[in-house]
């Protein structure tokens, strides 16, 4: 969000997802859409099956990649060199759009200055991608009239994450590729509210619509909104939140629909934190890792138990409705809110999810045009300002969210935050896999899905595998620098040699165990894709 809100202005997918059946390029770089994203990985399918020709990034030999014409099998943390190395040849060899890049963006100089030392040569060093495989996948994707670009985890959990997706946002506007039908920038988030839940400000700098709460204006209408005076000052963001509750800065914690015990990274440090607060309250529908731990449990409902909306990766707001009652004495997570803020001495008047939605329109330009009424018959896509307004499929179409001009943010390559050396020679990467969602606080009460994928594992090359006795099932240590963990082992040329892979979604033999502290020093993103280990039989 902060990358894309930097270039463009908007944080958000720029284009509709079901544009890309028309597509004739689809580049895919730091995502694995068909088992991450499976809907939209079929959608991909589509298109590739109706002629369009696939460009995949990835360290690993996923699905996609066995049918991209290019796969460019990058090491794990070197995203911003390959894209400005693409950059670099499309400037070199003229393939730019030059009457969009001279009429609609800024920074070209600034950005000439950088990319130019990115090579194909050079990058193909840095990257151990081949020159000739990386010039190829310029000339197609600069080439192509309808090429969007999709991205994920793989690009933003890096210490480079947001540099990273500033990087993604200059090559889209070098070719011309934002704010046109089948193209664009397109983030897609992990779970099925996350765009909705930044959209409605649960971000430490953010009111709802990306108001900032720095901005005397916004403050002020919030406060007569509210009745309440409001602070300038940002919060903390949830990986500072932690670090600050081990330190006994933050005191209390309430988690909200999250798991952390198992999705954040460094466990060791996660559960010092939880089990140094004073207070520790854990909002959820299951007594997760995480509730475990707390002093105060309080049971929500699920999707299905709820009425209200959900905001999807391309801001499309749908409504949300009942099929079952909640069982015992779980409520809606709104319900729960008005209750604490009742008995912390703000009377509020919700009585219904329909009118938080109404509120939200009141106080927030882009969702002014939803309502409970309007989503019963269409589910438009936000910025929606009015009733009237049909909604917007496309972002930046004539000018950007930024104004006029968007902004070309260059950045050098820097390498990840920790490498391997004698001690710890591999790179752990971390991911999902089709069958489980986050933390399986739901799909792992399934039991068919347990029988199909019911424990952790590591995916490692066949060469790493002989140079320790390792063979396929057998039992693994995996050790960093912060911890150790015994798994399963899987032999398999999906990786590639130096590199280990680990879904993060068990509690037993949780990936995170091993993962690295390090941030994003803008985003504060957790660096879970490089993690610097070691590996042999167990």
């Amino acid at each position: 969000m902060a990358g894309l809100a930097t270039t463009l202005g908007s944080g958000a997918m720029t284009n509709s997802i079901a544009e890309v059946v028309d597509a004739d390029v689809v580049f895919i770089i730091g995502s694995n859409p068909t088992e991450a994203h499976p809907v939209i990985g079929a959608q991909i399918r589509q298109a590739r099956d109706r002629g369009a020709r696939l460009i995949v990034v990835d360290p690993r030999d996923i699905d996609l990649a066995q049918e991209a014409e290019i796969h460019l099998r990058l090491n794990p943390g070197t995203n911003v060199a390959l894209l400005n190395g693409l950059m670099n040849i499309i400037i070199t060899e003229g393939i730019l759009a030059k009457d969009y890049v001279e009429n609609r963006t800024e920074g070209f100089n600034e950005l000439w200055e950088i990319v130019k030392e990115y090579t194909p040569e050079k990058t193909a060093a840095i990257c151990g991608v081949d020159a000739e495989d990386l010039k190829a996948a310029a000339r197609l994707y600069a080439t192509a009239d309808k090429a969007p670009i999709f991205y994920c985890l793989g690009v933003t959990e890096h210490s480079s994450g947001t540099t990273g997706v500033m990087s993604v946002a200059n090559l889209a506007l070098l070719c011309g590729k934002v704010g046109k039908y089948a193209c664009g920038v397109n983030p897609l988030r992990g779970q099925n509210n996350v765009q909705g839940a930044c959209d409605m400000g649960c971000l430490p700098t953010d009111f709802s619509g990306y108001q900032k709460v720095a901005n005397p204006e916004a403050r002020a209408k919030f406060e007569k909104a509210w009745g309440v005076s409001l602070s300038a000052n940002p919060g903390l963001t949830s990986t500072e939140a932690m670090i600050a509750a081990g330190e006994g800065k933050v005191r209390c914690l309430y988690v909200f629909g999250e798991n952390p015990m198992v999705s954040d990274p460094n466990l060791g440090h996660v559960e010092h934190a939880l089990k140094k607060c004073d207070l520790l309250i854990v909002q959820d529908i299951f007594l997760s890792e995480t509730a475990q731990l707390a002093d105060v449990v309080l049971p929500a409902t699920s999707y299905a138990e709820k009425e209200g909306t959900f905001t999807n990766s391309e801001r499309r707001v749908q409504r949300v409705r009942t099929a079952v009652a909640g069982p015992g004495e779980s409520r809606d997570d709104w319900a729960i809110f008005s209750e604490i803020m009742h008995r912390l001495g703000y009377d509020n008047t919700f009585t219904s999810a329909k009118e938080v939605l109404d509120e939200i329109a009141a106080v927030t330009p882009s969702y002014g045009g939803f309502s409970f009424e309007r989503l019963e018959k269409e589910q438009p896509q936000w910025p929606c300002p009015t009733a009237e307004h049909p909604g917007t499929p496309i972002l930046h179409v004539g000018k950007f969210s930024r104004g006029e001009r968007a902004l070309f943010k260059p950045s050098h390559y820097q390498p990840s935050a920790e490498q391997p050396d004698e001690e710890y020679p591999l790179i752990l990467s971390t991911g999902r896999i089709l069958y489980h969602y986050h933390t399986i606080t739901m799909t792992g009460k399934s039991e068919g899905i347990n029988e199909l994928a019911g424990r952790s594992y590591v995916e490692i090359s066949p060469l790493d595998a002989a140079k320790q006795g390792i063979v396929d099932g057998g039992r693994v240590k995996i050790a960093s620098r912060r911890a150790e963990i015994e798994v399963d082992a899987r032999v398999t040329d999906r990786v590639p040699v130096g590199v280990l892979y680990m879904p993060f979604h068990w509690a037993e033999g949780a990936a995170n165990w091993l993962t690295s502290s390090a941030l994003d020093p803008i985003a504060k993103t957790p660096e879970y894709k490089v993690s610097a280990v070691r590996v042999k039989r167990a």
